[in-house]
């Protein structure tokens, strides 16, 4: 039998749709964590030139090497001749400043991409990781595919001018969403504000790395609260920026490409406005955290006669500020009862809230725990208990 449990119930009240952002940039897109609310999309969904924005991606694919227990922290990457300093590509990029023969460890590798951007740590990273740079973008697409980026193309690792290397502000920031919620003991790296390489080689390198150990990211500098994540720009692309702060203990994540400002400070400017933006014009309500009970849906031939049911990912609504729960609704809905067996993380159900009869947020039921079947007999005695009017 299909039930529905009205959680909760305001009285109707008319709510305004949130207003436009006001930017020259080509591209912003402004997202809840919480709720993943829309709050701003101008051309989200149109893809750009994400240059150093796209070394997101590679650490991503890293991120997940550490995680399996395949790296850890300290395990070392060799330098190839790609990576070398003196290779042309180099010269007008931003980079570590490697030379070919050494190795770097993955926690400097780390931070290089981060705060230097280094487009040199990048291929050593490729390289390490597979075969060359070129397969390396295979791992990066598939990867793409894995977390909901249907559009993003990649042609390397590093960001540099190349026509497969595609965007959307909208991926940049599902991407930043993953990482955070993925590798949360990793992410406080990204606010990271210098970053000193200790192990240069040469002269040249030395007086390289004396000069160059600020992040990019000035957001970092003028925003309590910001903690992340990568800037970038090409002279074609211009200036963008993916990023994420925390204010009163809610996380926005924005993203801004093509903006043609005068530098990074002018780019983490407009960054803190879309961000602030955000926090004043937007509320966002929190119903329900992964391990909150929701309800005790019945379980048909289980050791346990019923499961708990709750959520995977926080489940929330952002609303326009100042208009409360006004004509807002959650229901849980799901089949009654369910058959066992029933693992931990299985759908069982879905929760709704709705505003004005539409549909506002929705989300999958998971079971908070596992409940296995009964054995033969159990099932026997439970028909018995049934049919004799027991429970």
């Amino acid at each position: 039998m299909r039930n529905i449990l009205l959680i909760l119930f305001v009285a109707l009240s008319p709510v305004m749709a949130f207003a436009n952002f006001n930017t020259k940039a080509q591209s912003a897109f402004l997202i809840d964590y919480d709720s993943g609310a829309e709050i701003v999309n101008k051309n989200g969904d149109v893809l750009m030139p994400p240059s150093s924005m796209i070394k997101l991606m590679t650490l991503t694919v890293l991120f997940d090497e550490i995680k399996a227990g395949r790296l850890n922290m300290d395990s070392r990457l060799p330098v190839g001749p790609n990576a070398d300093y003196t290779n042309p590509l180099w010269y007008p990029a931003s980079k570590v400043c490697l030379v070919s023969g050494q190795t770097i460890s993955v926690r400097d590798a780390i931070l290089g991409l981060i705060v230097l951007s280094g487009g040199d740590v990048s291929v050593v990273v490729a390289e390490y990781l597979a075969e060359n740079e070129n397969a390396f973008t295979d791992l990066m697409r598939r990867k793409a595919r894995e977390i909901g980026m249907p559009q993003s193309t990649f042609g390397n690792a590093s960001g540099l001018p190349n026509p497969n290397n595609l965007m959307t502000s909208r991926e940049l920031a599902t991407l930043a969403e993953y990482v955070i919620s993925h590798h949360s003991d990793i992410y406080p790296l990204f606010a990271t504000k210098r970053f000193d390489f200790t192990e240069h080689k040469t002269d040249w390198c030395r007086e390289w790395g004396r000069t160059h150990t600020v992040n990019y990211n000035k957001l970092l500098f003028i925003m309590n609260g910001a903690d992340g994540l990568k800037t970038g720009h090409t002279a074609d692309g211009g200036y963008g920026m993916v990023a994420s702060s925390i204010v009163g203990g809610r996380r926005l994540i924005g993203v801004i490409n093509g903006f043609r400002g005068n530098g990074h400070d002018a780019l983490a400017g407009e960054m803190k406005k879309l961000l602030n933006y955000g926090y004043t014009t937007t509320t966002t309500h929190v119903f329900y955290r992964p391990e909150n009970k929701i309800a005790n849906i019945p379980v048909w031939y289980g050791r346990n006669n019923t499961v708990t049911a709750t959520v995977a990912k926080t489940f929330a609504v952002t609303l326009p500020h100042g208009t409360g729960l006004h004509g807002v609704r959650v229901l849980a809905r799901y089949d009654d009862p369910l058959r066992a067996p029933i693992a931990k993380g299985d759908t069982i159900g879905e929760i709704i809230a709705e505003q004005d009869g539409r549909v506002i947020a929705r989300a999958p039921l998971v079971a908070a725990e596992r409940v296995s079947k009964t054995r033969f007999i159990g099932r026997i005695i439970k028909n018995l208990n049934i049919i004799f009017g027991g429970k």
